[in-house]
């Protein structure tokens, strides 16, 4: 995915790139799925901000 938006000309552009191609997954993942979008960003969201909270940068064992 980064080599196909390092295609794009620009910053602007491959911000555009990455919401086309997210919003092209979510759909794909719809269609085989049969969720509703607004049921697939809700666990995507979810699954992202869990994610978050487990990064090695924001772990209390790494403060010092």
């Amino acid at each position: 995915m980064e080599e196909l938006l390092g295609a794009f000309p620009g910053e602007l552009a491959r911000t555009l790139g990455f919401y086309l191609l997210a919003d092209l997954a979510l759909g794909l993942v719809r269609a085989s799925s049969g969720q509703s979008m607004d049921d697939l960003v809700r666990e995507l969201s979810l699954l992202v901000a869990a994610t978050g909270h487990d990064s090695p940068s924001e772990s209390p064992r790494n403060e010092r």
